[in-house]
């Protein structure tokens, strides 16, 4: 396997990681889960975000939707909305698909949904499409800077 950017930052900061590839025919992120037999509470989805000229990053269980308003409210805005796809690249430094909160092109305030504090692993985007980390939730601090917050319907 080629090694992804989140995967070699990873492996600078020693942290200890799983990696997946996966059959991209999946119809979401809930559908992969099962298939692949993994627990959709713990597979997190990766959304950014934008209010004017400010981006946020957002990562939910692949299971739930994101709450724009509670988004909002967590980082302080009066209102955010979506990213659109074709900006994602320049934006994140991802294509849509593999966006990861590991390894953005800037450092954007990245939220993690408040479920995360009911799980110990959780798999994220390994930075390409159809790749894959499993890591432990608790090694997430060694790499990036969040918060945590109620972000979901």
């Amino acid at each position: 396997m080629n090694k992804t950017n989140v995967m070699r930052i990873l492996d600078k900061k020693n942290i200890k990681y799983e990696e997946y590839i996966y059959d991209g025919e999946f119809t979401n992120g809930t559908n992969m889960a099962f298939k692949l037999n993994e627990n959709p509470k713990e597979v997190f989805k990766t959304l950014v975000t934008t209010s004017g000229k400010n981006y946020y990053v957002f990562c939910i269980p692949v299971e739930k939707e994101l709450d724009l308003k509670k988004c909002a409210s967590a980082v302080r805005k009066k209102s955010i909305e979506m990213v659109h796809s074709k900006d994602l690249l320049m934006v994140a430094g991802y294509v849509h698909g593999a966006c990861s909160p590991i390894g953005l092109k800037k450092n954007y305030l990245v939220t993690f949904d408040s479920s995360i504090n009911n799980i110990d692993n959780i798999y994220i985007s390994g930075g390409k499409v159809c790749y894959q980390v499993k890591l432990k939730k608790d090694d997430l601090i060694k790499v990036i800077n969040y918060q945590i917050k109620d972000i979901t319907r």
